[in-house]
């Protein structure tokens, strides 16, 4: 899968369509990959022949706009107009069925400068495709939804990184209440609530129930106008009720299943929705199923795991034979090599400790008259839910500090990502790319391995996590560590899956500040110790000061660390002349940037910190009008050939 792909997965198939060859050269940034197919009306299309566009998913219509939307629209995902946004209105409006399965449709304006999110904002996904769509195009997203004037999640996308499932409930009621800033209270009795820490200091929602009145003379608590219950329970709304309700259903219930050989698949799911019924459980909520390994091809229960989209997790008898239950049995036993499946198999699907407080259902054995076999039901419920989603990790640089300085594929991913980790300043620098819901970890500047750490936990579970770093990732930046835990923690090189998003780095940008002083053989070094022994620093910048590379010193002072910086001047005053010029460019990109050129053996006169990059020149390097140039010699490969040419006249004369 390409990396436009990646990015626009949630989204496909998706189709973009305009009527003009204006919007054809508009979206160019789209339907460079297969990732997007186009589709235009027969002239354009001929347009786009005779200029020779390499398309690679091309459609050229026969027929209306009206009649061909019409066939597409139930068999894509997502649709991009590049129209006027009133024709895309009376195109749709009758095709428009519910939110819940119409899908998502943004409109680009014909000049490229927005990208409106038009219909399905929330369940569709059309906000995140917009806010896609507008980094590709460099333009400016257009949501117009009240969540994100408020900057809060859409309650109906709430819980979709966690894997939940929504359920009944007055979806449109509470998000209004929502929308008017009216108390919603919160009941969480289940999943994550990572999702807590990130709303912002002005929200209107109550979390959990009152325990004590207020204390007498303060201002009462406003009572709730609506209501959101997080719960494997499953709840009857009244539609009388005062105020309304909606539920998210965690995937924390894991049914272990025990049954006679040759159970019908029809039973056996009979005797699942029988016990959750019985049990008040949502069927929304079950994360899998668990069993014994003798099962792992019983043709009902596979069929069941497999209709339902639930993960079959099979057990030996040796590891449920450690699992203390509360209704072993001894004919269980002497049949299979233990006591308990079902109890035993639940109890460790959800808990790899063998946690049996976590049962909540006891086994319960169910047969019909009309059904052959018997099936036992016992059901434990996680700490964690299961998100039932393969994990990413998007390693990614976002260069020196300004975003239009970030490449379009790093944007996207850090807004579509479910959790973005950082160094607290480099969080800071992309609060624009950011949106409301993300998970937003920032951990100090030491804490390199712990945000590593962090970063592939959240993916292991099945969150897209976007590591950002400043630069280039791979380039002293997350990239090295990330993938270095990884192998260390037995990653199979496929889950989570990895993906890099490369960024300018600093020598670049700090070049491209004071002129080209890299257009010959150039290297880096860090002079920071923390990880490389001082030693091995110092044969490094031996090595290049001798070889005659231009060398840019990343890390080069801190406010504990001051000598590295005057031991590599005088490594380099030792093989080079004290002229050799030298650009200290600090901050570049970032609005309190400086730059300064000065020479070899007057550079540490001026200021140089943690956040500078030193570019000391090699022998030719040369400055003029404030710019810093090393030849690359095709000057003196010109006057070369010219003067052979001269000589080459001569002769022959």
């Amino acid at each position: 899968m390409d990396r436009f792909t990646l990015l626009f997965h949630d989204f496909q198939p998706l189709l973009a369509l305009t009527t003009t060859f204006t919007g054809v050269q508009r979206l160019q940034p789209l339907w460079e990959t297969a990732a997007v197919s186009l589709w235009v009306p027969a002239p354009i299309g001929e347009q786009i022949q005779q200029a020779k566009l390499p398309i690679p998913s091309l459609q050229v219509g026969s027929d209306l706009l009206r009649e061909h939307l019409t066939q597409q629209w139930p068999a894509h995902r997502g649709l991009i107009f590049c129209l006027a946004t009133g024709a895309v209105v009376r195109l749709i409006s009758p095709l428009l069925q519910h939110k819940a399965t119409d899908p998502a449709v943004v409109v680009v304006d014909t000049n490229g400068q927005f990208v409106i999110s038009l219909c399905g904002g929330h369940q569709a996904g059309a906000d995140a495709l917009a806010q896609a769509v507008a980094r590709q195009l460099h333009a400016t997203p257009v949501l117009t939804g009240a969540a994100n004037g408020l900057a809060l999640p859409a309650i109906d996308r709430l819980g979709k990184p966690f894997g939940w499932q929504p359920g009944s409930g007055d979806w449109t009621a509470v998000s209004s209440a929502i929308a008017r800033q009216e108390p919603v209270q919160v009941i969480q009795e289940a999943g994550s609530t990572l999702w807590q820490n990130h709303l912002p200091a002005e929200h209107s929602f109550q979390f959990g129930f009152p325990e004590v009145p207020a204390p007498a003379g303060s201002p009462p608590t406003p009572s709730p106008r609506a209501r959101i219950w997080i719960s494997p329970m499953q709840r009857s709304f009244s539609l009388e009720a005062d105020f309304p309700k909606v539920q998210w259903h965690p995937r924390v219930l894991w049914v272990g299943i025990g049954c006679e050989r040759g159970t019908s698949r029809a039973l056996i799911e009979t005797a699942v929705q029988s016990v959750c019924r019985a049990h008040h459980l949502a069927e929304a909520a079950i994360a899998g199923v668990a069993t014994i390994d003798l099962k792992a091809n019983e043709i009902g229960l596979v069929e069941l795991c497999q209709g339902r989209q639930w993960p079959l997790r099979c057990f030996s008898a040796e590891q449920l034979r450690q699992v203390s239950v509360p209704t072993p049995s001894a004919v269980v036993e002497a049949e299979v090599g233990t006591p308990s499946v079902a109890e035993a198999a639940a109890i460790l699907a959800a808990s790899p400790s063998s946690d049996a407080s976590l049962l909540r259902v006891r086994k319960q054995i169910i047969r019909q008259p009309d059904q052959p076999g018997a099936v036992t039901i016992a059901i434990a419920q996680a700490d964690q839910e299961y998100t039932g989603r393969r994990g990413q990790l998007w390693l990614v640089g976002i260069g020196p500090g300004q975003l239009n300085q970030i490449t379009p594929a790093a944007q996207t991913a850090i807004t579509h990502a479910d959790a973005v980790i950082g160094y607290r300043l480099y969080v800071d620098l992309i609060q624009a790319l950011l949106r409301p819901g993300q998970i937003v970890e920032a951990l100090p500047i030491t804490q390199e391995r712990q945000r590593a750490e962090r970063a592939i936990e959240l993916a292991n579970w099945g969150l897209t996590v976007a590591v950002i770093s400043s630069g280039d990732c791979g380039i002293y930046g997350m990239a090295g560590l990330v993938m270095e835990q990884l192998q260390h923690s037995g990653w199979d090189g496929k889950t989570p899956a990895v993906e890099v998003f490369p960024g300018i780095t600093a020598l670049q940008a700090a070049a491209a500040q004071v002129g080209a002083p890299l257009m010959h053989d150039f290297c880096a070094i860090s002079l920071s110790d923390l990880l490389t022994p001082w030693t091995v620093i110092e044969t490094r910048l031996s090595a290049a000061a001798q070889a005659d590379f231009v060398t840019a010193l990343y890390n080069p002072k801190s406010q504990t660390r001051t000598q590295q910086i005057e031991t590599a001047q005088q490594i380099f005053l030792a093989h080079r002349a004290a002229q050799t010029p030298v650009a200290i460019v600090r901050s570049v990109y970032r609005p309190d940037q400086q730059v300064t050129l000065t020479t070899l053996d007057q550079m540490l006169a001026h200021p140089i910190d943690m956040l500078t990059v030193v570019l000391i020149g090699n022998q030719s390097t040369r400055t003029f009008a404030d710019w810093m140039i090393t030849p690359r010699g095709y000057l003196a490969s010109l006057v070369n050939c010219e003067t052979d040419r001269e000589s080459n006249r001569e002769s022959n004369s």
